[in-house]
């Protein structure tokens, strides 16, 4: 996705930390000195330690808070920083908050603001302020969505050109709700929101910016700025040169492309002329290509001829072409000039738009369309191997800007960075959760993962950076960060994998103690239905509520749902009714995905997700991984049998292999492991090494370049069911106790 599935956070291994360190009353001027730093300032630091414990105790929330503001900073060896964290909650528990909000920075939240107006009247007697009222106010939004919904459209300025009958239907006229379990949503409205994200109203004015850029390799030139009337100029034209090839309304156009302002611009165009944008990540081998042309029926496809990393250029109109794709039109990367000749019937981004240059500034009208209107179809994938077709509809991008205004607190004038692509559901998400916020776009159009980007991030003010944890630990492993002040930050976002919370102390550290939202949901919800919110405490690696309007229910062995706020783990299931949520999937029986086998509560079916969680004594939810057969690789969810399909087909000697994500024994995102099953059961001089290498080769040729194989085993057979199934969550088992095993 570099962001893929929306998922994040995982087991918490502070409490095994803590056994290695003093608690802070014990901490000495010499065991400071001992982490690199000069007598004079360890003892300057000391006396300030000591008079915080004076103040507010040896181990408290309240003595973190004031030791992360007040002693900390990014300058200071992470090594003390790691001492003073882990001394702090010595004896505190699991989930120990890493950062807590105070009531000055809380009440410029929008939420707070919205519950200071509005607070008593949806809680009455039992409201009483903003973060006290916070978990209360997220269940008042499960059990009042007319009230909450109407509210939120209303603060993000959302403009119906046709209003909803009401916010929520338990089902179409005529239909049961069971056969309809996710509700009719916004019923009779018609919207754009493209249009939306173009409009001028009480977040912004022509003349603000709302995309800042630059350039790998530009990094000491000043950064690029579109404004509104900018934004809205380019995408009416592409929007007047889509309308002039003559397809049918609702055609799919395919995107192709890196993340990248003329993306962004193509994406907007193609949901304001009513067609159905189909997001195809960058990353992709020709095959894969071809598998989502072909399920979307694509007409045309936007692609570069190139893509640049650094001093490298990697192809991707020749993947486009030989993916047999329809008509492409094709974006020089450098200039007017590209670097191979076009296919008959292909079109350079200059004669595409050459037709239509007398419309230049000319307003498109925008063709308003019932909500259930699909705007883009997007990717993930199923344990069959097939990638399911997830469509988005016109109601899909409220979700995803509503989670940005009330957990990320997304607000006008920000700025919003997560590097990703269009081809995963972030990228989209990013569009809307910005534009519709009345907050900026901030695109790097090169690598995140060194000192180029953190220089960005500071030179254009990010006030709320996105991430996946395989980037924070490039940037910890290199300290690419170093020197950069990203003080702007206001709080990071973290999806995509699972979590490290050594890793996330590192990066809260870098922004001076900045909060990070986890989030975790998928393609199919929209957004998300775990995460954080800054009018709560925050603990590392974890999830402090469910989304507003979500209910999350843990099954137990028997595949019900556990009481909620009892403790405990197991599969996760879903309350049906999420506005945004897909209701069909366009190469499989949707119902049976998600619906089919699951339990009833309250009358109404649960929705299945397929990850197991866990809810903490203290109220915090874990993410545990998978229960299917899917895994999370970088942020991209992929099925086993994708890889299996291609691990078959390495080496002759192979009978047959089993993929695996495995999580590490300190937690972090789930790594790659082979288990292969020889056809010569006594054969033992196979070379493990260069068996992983040939895996990782025909992987990242066939499947993903971001795949690696982090381990291969062998084994004399597969665990299976009675009716022959792999039981590959066994074979996880196993690895994981092995792995935490040989480490200790």
């Amino acid at each position: 996705m570099l962001l893929g599935e929306v998922s994040g956070a995982t087991l918490d291994p502070t409490i095994t930390h803590m056994a290695y360190y003093k608690s802070l009353s014990s901490i000495t001027v010499s065991d400071i000195e001992s982490h690199g730093i000069a007598r004079e300032d360890a003892a300057t630091l000391h006396h300030g330690l000591a008079e915080i414990i004076e103040t507010h105790g040896n181990g408290t929330p309240a003595t973190w808070q004031h030791v992360s503001n007040s002693i900390l900073n990014p300058e200071l060896p992470f090594s003390f920083h790691q001492m003073l964290y882990y001394g702090c909650y010595k004896d505190y528990g699991s989930d120990p908050p890493a950062w807590i909000p105070d009531p000055e920075s809380a009440a410029l939240t929008n939420v707070w603001k919205l519950l200071e107006r509005k607070g008593e009247e949806f809680l009455c007697s039992a409201y009483k302020d903003p973060i006290t009222s916070f978990d209360d106010f997220q269940k008042f939004s499960v059990s009042n969505p007319e009230i909450y919904w109407k509210c939120v459209l209303d603060e993000m300025s959302i403009s119906f050109s046709k209003p909803p009958e009401c916010i929520l239907r338990d089902s179409p006229s005529g239909e049961s709700p069971l056969s309809h379990p996710s509700g009719q949503w916004l019923p009779g409205a018609s919207i754009n929101p493209a249009q939306n994200c173009l409009n001028v109203n009480g977040k912004r004015s022509l003349n603000d910016t709302v995309i800042i850029w630059r350039d790998e390799q530009l990094d000491d030139l000043p950064l690029q700025r579109m404004t509104l009337e900018e934004l809205r100029d380019e995408v009416w034209l592409v929007a007047y040169a889509l309308k002039s090839l003559g397809l049918e309304k609702g055609s799919a156009i395919a995107i192709d492309m890196p993340m990248n302002v003329k993306s962004v611009v193509i994406y907007l165009a193609i949901v304001l002329a009513s067609y159905v944008v189909v997001s195809i990540a960058d990353s992709f081998a020709a095959s894969e290509i071809s598998t989502r042309l072909k399920i979307s029926k694509a007409k045309v496809i936007f692609t570069q001829d190139l893509i640049m990393r650094g001093d490298k250029s990697i192809p991707l109109y020749s993947r486009v072409v030989d993916a047999q794709s329809p008509m492409a039109v094709v974006i020089p990367t450098k200039g007017s000039e590209f670097s191979m000749k076009l296919r008959n019937g292909d079109v350079s981004w200059h004669d595409f738009l050459e037709k239509v240059n007398n419309l230049k500034g000319k307003e498109f009208i925008a063709t308003e369309q019932p909500i259930e209107t699909f705007t883009n179809i997007l990717f993930s994938s199923g344990t069959t191997g097939d990638p399911k077709a997830i469509p988005w509809t016109n109601i899909t991008p409220l979700k995803a800007a509503a989670d940005a205004w009330c957990h990320m607190d997304v607000r006008k004038g920000d700025v919003v960075c997560w590097p990703t692509n269009l081809g995963w559901m972030m990228g989209p998400w990013l569009v809307y959760a910005s534009l519709l916020n009345g907050a900026s776009v901030a695109l790097y159009i090169g690598s995140p993962l060194g000192s180029a980007f953190a220089k960005f991030v500071q030179d254009a003010k990010v006030t709320m950076l996105g991430v996946i944890p395989s980037i924070v630990r490039s940037w910890r492993s290199t300290n690419s960060t170093s020197g950069y002040d990203w003080s702007s930050i206001r709080c990071f976002g973290s999806t995509g994998e699972a979590s490290n919370v050594d890793e996330y102390l590192w990066l809260m550290g870098r922004a001076l103690y900045k909060p990070i939202i986890e989030y975790c949901g998928g393609t199919e919800i929209g957004g998300g239905f775990v995460c954080g919110s800054l009018l709560q405490a925050q603990s590392l690696a974890a999830f402090s509520t469910p989304a507003m309007c979500c209910s999350l229910f843990i099954l137990d062995d028997e595949g019900l749902p556990i009481p909620q706020n009892v403790p405990g783990i197991g599969e996760l299931a879903l309350g049906p009714l999420m506005l945004g949520a897909s209701n069909t999937l366009l190469n499989a029986d949707h119902y049976g995905v998600y619906f089919k086998g699951m339990p009833l509560l309250n009358g109404k079916v649960l929705r299945r997700h397929g990850d197991v969680f866990e809810r903490t004594a203290r109220g915090y939810y874990h993410a545990h991984g998978r229960s299917d057969d899917t895994m999370n690789l970088g942020g991209i969810k992929v099925s086993s049998v994708e890889i299996e399909r291609i691990c078959n087909g390495v080496d002759s000697s192979i009978l047959e292999t089993a993929a695996i994500g495995v999580p590490p024994s300190g937690g972090g995102p789930e790594l790659l492991t082979i288990a292969v099953v020889f056809k010569d059961s006594n054969s033992t001089k196979q070379d493990l090494h260069q068996l992983r290498m040939s895996f990782n080769s025909a992987l990242q040729k066939k499947l993903n370049p971001l795949f690696r194989v982090s381990q291969v085993v062998t084994l004399p057979s597969l665990p299976r069911t009675a009716s022959n199934k792999v039981m590959r969550r066994v074979l996880r088992q196993q690895l994981s106790e092995t792995n935490q095993n040989s480490k200790i």
